[in-house]
Formats: structure tokens, sequence, C-alpha cells
């Protein structure tokens, strides 16, 4: 066994995914041809989906709510006034800029005012 052989098999052990595994393959099932299976399935996913209550996340909340804001009046002003430049540059074909950087802004003003406020309502 030479030097090349034992750096082979070094890099094998420590890179498992050079070597490509398939999957056992999914049993069928037979189907069942009576309408009732059919619609069995149906209500499950109904039931699951009344089940399962989506949480709302009170930083898109409070972050919304700082947007406007008078700590994040300027920024939001900046953005707007922006959104406007360009809509209008674009109606025209002159639409040479974007306005990522205002959004940018606006976002860090409301995350730093929600911050806090999350905190406060996550401990």
């Amino acid at each position: 066994m030479g030097i090349w052989d034992t750096i082979q098999d070094l890099v094998e052990a420590a890179a498992p995914w050079s070597t490509a595994e398939a999957e056992a393959p999914a049993e069928d099932k037979p189907e069942e041809s009576s309408e009732d299976s059919k619609e069995e399935p149906e209500e499950e996913e109904e039931e699951e989906e009344d089940d399962e209550e989506e949480i709302e996340d009170p930083k898109e909340k409070l972050e919304e709510e700082c947007k406007n804001s008078k700590q994040c009046a300027p920024a939001k002003h900046h953005f707007d006034e922006c959104v406007e430049r360009v809509t209008n540059a674009s109606e025209d074909g002159e639409a040479k800029e974007d306005c990522v950087e205002e959004f940018f802004h606006l976002a860090h003003c409301a995350t730093q005012c929600a911050a806090p406020k999350l905190w406060s309502i996550l401990k």
C-alpha cells in the first residue's frame, strides 16, 4: 500500500458523499375502487388544515407598525419618493435606478424599532 492509497482511503472516509447510494423503491399500495375510499383522504386533509392553526409572527406586525411610526418617517418618506420617481421613469421607459438602498434603510429602521418590543413579548 503506497502513500497515494492511504491518502485516497482518508479522502473516501472523510467524504461520504462521494459514493451515491440508491434508496429502496417505494412500496406500491393497491388502490381501492370504491368511491368511499376516495372521499376519505379529502376529508382528512380538511380536518388537518383545521387542526393546524398558523401562529402569527409578532415581528411582522411590529415592523409594520414601526414603518408607519414617527421614528421611521424620514426613511419611509425617502422610500416613497424613490418608488414614485422610479415608477414615473419606468412608465417613460427611462428607469435607470431602483429603490433597494432606500428599502434597506427603511427595513433597518423598522427592525431597530421593533427589536426591543419583540424581545419584551418573547420573554
